[in-house]
């Protein structure tokens, strides 16, 4: 198909489809000539993915360049691109982490993981993360909230063995591959929005 095509039926304006082609997001097309190309079904599929990862996932067209190299990069593990794709939606923290209160949150969040057996980099990202979360809700005064940890700690591990599962139960590395990014980047703004439609409904059914 022609550019053009490709642009219409994907629902992707013309020049968002060139501005990708130029970030090299999109692989070039087959030349066919001057000033022409053909893109088939591969360009099309990873339009879809680029506009869900930016659109739903909400990563920056840095995040999605980062993602998009580690997922066309053959030689590397699974795990490691999984660690992409958290660096990628991790984002950039506005918290003081070099506060007194933050590094005891921070180790705080270590021996919570250590406790669970996981095993986990030191320098996740999802660790200063979690001490963000932990020294905002000590500084509030709110460490009742602190006592949910345990718990959210038991659902998202159950959650994420059958996530795990899930993509590895695909067998080829292409789906492998995808299902590590969307199962992490949209997966988490699923979660996210049932989480809150579950707060929604608990509040409807149980406030006076």
């Amino acid at each position: 198909m022609k550019v053009s095509e490709l642009s219409r039926i994907s629902g992707v304006s013309l020049p968002t489809v060139k501005y990708y082609l130029r970030e090299g997001l999109l692989p070039p097309g087959r030349p066919m000539g001057r000033n022409q190309a053909d893109y088939d079904e591969s360009h099309l599929r990873r339009l879809r993915l680029i506009r869900a990862l930016m659109d739903v996932g909400g990563l920056s067209v840095a995040g999605v360049r980062q993602v998009l190299h580690a997922v066309d990069d053959t030689a590397m593990p699974g795990h490691h691109l999984l660690g992409c794709a958290h660096e990628a939606i991790a984002g950039v923290s506005r918290a003081d982490r070099g506060t007194a209160g933050w590094l005891a949150a921070r180790a705080e969040a270590a021996r919570l993981v250590a406790a669970r057996g996981w095993h986990v980099h030191d320098r996740a990202p999802a660790l200063d993360q979690l001490a963000d979360a932990i020294a905002a809700l000590r500084e509030l005064g709110q460490e009742d909230m602190l006592t949910l940890l345990d718990g959210y700690a038991e659902a998202v591990e159950q959650l994420a063995r059958r996530e795990v599962g899930l993509v590895l139960a695909r067998g080829d590395r292409a789906g492998m591959v995808e299902g590590v990014v969307t199962g992490t980047v949209l997966g988490e703004a699923m979660l996210t929005a049932l989480r809150r439609l579950a707060q929604e409904h608990t509040s409807a059914t149980t406030s006076p």
